[in-house]
């Protein structure tokens, strides 16, 4: 049906093209490309070893350099690009699809190599051109933001005339045995989690120091938690387009261990991201050679690679939206939709941990609406702006079955 050109090699693209190879009908032709191709070539052996899905092909990008995304993109001609790259590759990628005439969907909105800071307006300025163009752009297709938006965009279609108060709650209830590490890139994690909070409520954002508002949760199978409040980004689009919500949070639980080790990366100036001049060593002991660094990437590189969690990875990671406003009926009601997703599972399918397939295979089901024309509409839009029914279809037989409650204690 489509040809899909995945950038991007880590966790989360592992997930997603072994989903596609599954869906051999709808992804007729798959490309990974990345910086490192022999990354590409070792995940497309692994996707045909599982699946039987034979004939991917692989190529070497910089997703950084415009005009080296163009050539691949005019070489291939996809019917649309899957951004599974770092965040900060998101305006170029975007850029590139417009000069080619290719659609793109991502998973995390843009931030700035040079600044802890992320929000959609450097990508919705693009949405004239790719209006103009007539190509779609699909932003924020991973779980949260993505599902999240989905689920609250279905509450909006079938439960409530007027949400008026909305938490996103994501929980990972796992061990992976490590004394520290992160369930995605350990730069882009470790800058998001020691940003200021940030909520909407009564018309207006609301900061708060870092991780400073927190309270327990109880999260279906696994129990109480406790709760950080933290921006994040699907909030941003979600007031904009139901504009009767009163107050719009996001919560993720961090047990006390993460956060000891957290606050010492703080303390000790490894999650700075500016660039530092260190005298290091020759390995041959013959003098020394000034090179720059930004401790955080060097940081990334001896903690545990994400990608490499899932082996020994238990437990289940338990994500949704807890919303309460006027329903169909006039009256006032609560609705809670989640999902619960097994690390011991995903990883038997897909060689990866849940926090990665939670994000990969929303990511296939959004290319595969698109290529199957459900999902097709020009401009820039996140993913609350399309319908949701089909999508809520898809996670029930792709692997992230979803479940309702109606009119409980949300706790929030």
């Amino acid at each position: 049906m489509g040809k899909v050109l995945v950038i991007g090699a880590g966790g989360v693209a592992s997930v997603a093209v072994n989903k596609m190879a599954q869906n051999p009908s709808v992804f007729t032709s798959i490309k990974i490309a990345s910086r490192t191709k022999w990354k590409c070539d070792r995940l497309a052996a692994d996707v045909a070893s599982r699946t039987g899905y034979n004939g991917i092909t692989t190529a070497q990008v910089d997703a950084d350099n415009v005009d080296e995304l163009v050539r691949l993109f005019e070489d291939y001609r996809p019917d649309i690009v899957v951004n599974l790259a770092l965040p900060y590759q998101d305006l170029t990628i975007m850029e590139a699809c417009l000069q080619t005439g290719c659609n793109y969907l991502d998973t995390a909105n843009y931030e700035p190599k040079d600044e802890a800071h992320f929000e959609y307006s450097w990508q919705w300025a693009y949405r004239e051109r790719f209006e103009k163009a007539g190509l779609t752009a699909i932003l924020g297709c991973g779980f949260d933001p993505g599902v999240t938006s989905i689920y609250t965009a279905y509450a909006a279609k079938h439960h409530f005339n007027e949400i008026q108060y909305l938490d996103i709650v994501d929980c990972n209830a796992g061990d992976h045995h490590k004394a520290f590490a992160t369930n995605f890139n350990p730069e882009i994690n470790i800058r998001e989690i020691t940003q200021k909070g940030l909520y909407w409520e009564n018309g207006q954002w609301v900061e708060t120091e870092p991780l400073e508002i927190h309270k327990d949760l109880t999260y279906p199978e696994i129990g109480p938690r406790d709760s950080y409040l933290l921006h994040h980004e699907e909030i941003e689009s979600l007031v904009i387009n139901y504009p009767t919500i009163k107050r719009a949070r996001f919560w993720m639980t961090f047990g006390q261990q993460y956060l000891k080790h957290l606050e010492v990366i703080q303390n000790i100036g490894m999650s700075r991201i500016d660039e530092i001049e260190y005298e290091a060593p020759l390995a041959d002991g013959t003098g020394t050679a000034k090179v720059k660094i930004v401790p955080l990437q060097f940081l990334k590189a001896v903690l545990p690679n994400p990608q490499e969690l899932g082996e020994n990875y238990e437990g289940q990671t338990s994500i949704g939206c807890r919303i309460r406003g006027i329903g169909k009926d006039g009256k006032e009601h609560t609705y809670y939709v989640y999902n619960n997703c097994s690390h011991r599972a995903a990883y038997e399918e897909t060689g990866m941990q849940g926090v990665s397939y939670t994000t990969g295979v929303p990511a296939m089901i959004g290319a595969m609406l698109f290529l199957q024309g459900a999902w097709v509409k020009p401009g820039v839009r996140n993913v609350e702006e399309f319908d949701p029914d089909p999508f809520m279809e898809q996670l029930n037989s792709q692997g992230l079955p979803w479940h309702e409650l109606h009119d409980v204690d949300l706790e929030l």
